[in-house]
């Protein structure tokens, strides 16, 4: 079930949220709330609602093993994370290594066709997060395993995220409050949500689809830009979307969630873009792992492996595919070259370095997309060389449908332009004025209309980080 979904907007949360407003006091909702989200996920995987259950039964245990036995919790913290890691790795990565030793070594050994989990790379990170703070002293345990287990399932942020890190949520499990202006709160930001996945994402993912599915040979300079350009849009408006709706979400409950997103698009550096998007997973790598390994803390040597492990780490995290691990790292060079001194000449002039930054990202996000990543070079060879692809037996007219064209030109104005506008000076007080305003109770309230019109006649409608 996701959150752009019918079923979802009409009969879950309605019932849900009518189900914890009538219970009142927090453990009762608590309950209600688990139930709800261990439903939530079986609707999709029911079988798989079991590999949760056991990964918050696992991860409760070794927290109390280490809160009990002092003396040997490094050895604990040291079988949780091997235990957690084992569940991703053979449900996510062992058909990815049966290929890759078949490719090298021409094994010839069959895969064992292992379907994925929605969502275990984001639930499986939350969990790992709890017993290493806990392990490094940040927190009590959490002795009921009721509450850890309403942190690991939580269905806002459950299937993709952002990853919550238990000392973010620790004390709002068993005390919160839920007042009117909060639920409101977390209507307008889940409507805008919904209207940047319904809306934008949706309509561009049909052209982007489209041109990233034509036979490349048919390919011009101009549809590989464009091709890029509205997958850009799409994941951006599709990650952050739901992102937004989470966090919505998490507030009508009573939660509140750290922001996922900052205008990533606005970056005038790869460093700075990664401070910006998807932030809970670069937060996540940082405390993790990035720090741990030592950090900038050990030379520069030592500095510039660390980004490699991580941005390796990152790209493997996205997908079991080498074309993921490429993106990775091709991020991680950037940021390195950025180190020696790229960096300090892109502060220069804000201009510049804005279009390094989108170019940089918008060609990661081939490698992202494709399936291949010989598929990707060839899209890539028709955006460095346009002149030398002209001509195709498609015409965009065939390939990108009005309605796209139109989503894609807001798509373009609402990811850091406008908000940039109205952010100093006089705009401030218009952007002040308009939140919370019955203007934007009556723009929303279209939002929404336009989102479930869209919904009810079958809008292409599909979420890319399901997959991971």
């Amino acid at each position: 079930m996701v959150f752009s979904s019918m079923t979802f907007l009409w009969v879950f949360l309605p019932i849900v949220f009518v189900a914890t407003m009538l219970l009142r006091k927090i453990k009762p909702q608590n309950i209600c709330l688990l139930i709800t989200s261990l439903f939530f996920y079986a609707w999709g995987e029911p079988r798989y609602v079991f590999l949760m259950i056991f990964s918050i039964f696992m991860n409760w245990l070794f927290g109390m093993l280490i809160d009990r036995f002092d003396a040997r919790k490094k050895l604990f913290l040291v079988l949780d994370i091997i235990c957690n890691l084992a569940l991703l790795g053979y449900f996510k990565y062992t058909d990815f290594a049966i290929v890759t030793i078949d490719r090298l070594f021409h094994a010839d050994i069959p895969v064992a066709g292992i379907s994925l989990p929605i969502g275990i790379s984001f639930f499986t990170f939350q969990a790992m997060s709890y017993v290493i703070d806990l392990y490094r002293g940040k927190y009590k345990v959490q002795r009921n395993i009721l509450n850890l287990a309403l942190y690991i399932s939580f269905f806002p942020q459950l299937i993709a995220g952002p990853i919550v890190q238990y000392k973010d949520i620790d004390d709002q499990i068993e005390d919160r409050v839920v007042s009117v202006e909060k639920v409101a709160s977390g209507f307008r930001r889940f409507a805008y949500g919904l209207g940047k996945k319904v809306i934008i994402s949706n309509l561009v993912a049909v052209a982007s689809d489209n041109l990233f599915h034509m036979d490349v040979a048919n390919m011009t300079g101009a549809m590989a830009w464009c091709a890029a350009l509205f997958y850009t849009l799409q994941i951006y408006y599709d990650f952050s979307g739901y992102s937004d709706m989470a966090i919505g979400l998490g507030r009508i409950f009573g939660f509140e969630f750290l922001e996922n997103f900052n205008y990533p698009y606005i970056s005038g550096s790869i460093r700075e873009f990664w401070r910006r998007w998807h932030i809970s997973l670069s937060s996540w790598f940082r405390d993790y792992v990035y720090i741990p390994l030592g950090g900038n803390r050990k030379g520069t040597f030592r500095t510039y492996l660390n980004n490699v492990i991580v941005f390796f780490l990152t790209g493997l995290w996205h997908g079991a595919a080498w074309n993921f691990v490429l993106w990775g790292m091709y991020h991680g060079f950037f940021i390195i070259i950025e180190r020696l001194g790229l960096g300090r000449v892109l502060k220069k002039s804000r201009v510049i370095s804005h279009i390094y930054a989108m170019f940089v990202v918008a060609i990661g996000w081939v490698f992202f997309n494709v399936t291949s990543v010989h598929h990707g070079i060839s899209i890539v060879a028709r955006m460095l060389l346009p002149w030398r692809y002209t001509e195709s037996l498609k015409t965009f007219g065939e390939l990108v449908s009005l309605q796209s064209w139109l989503a894609v030109i807001a798509g373009i104005i609402g990811c850091g332009i406008l908000q940039t506008v109205f952010a100093h000076g006089a705009q401030r007080k218009i952007a002040d004025w308009w939140k919370g305003s019955a203007a934007e109770g009556a723009w929303l309230a279209v939002v929404v209309a336009v989102s479930i019109v869209l919904l009810a006649n079958n809008t292409y409608n599909p979420f890319i980080y399901f997959r991971f």
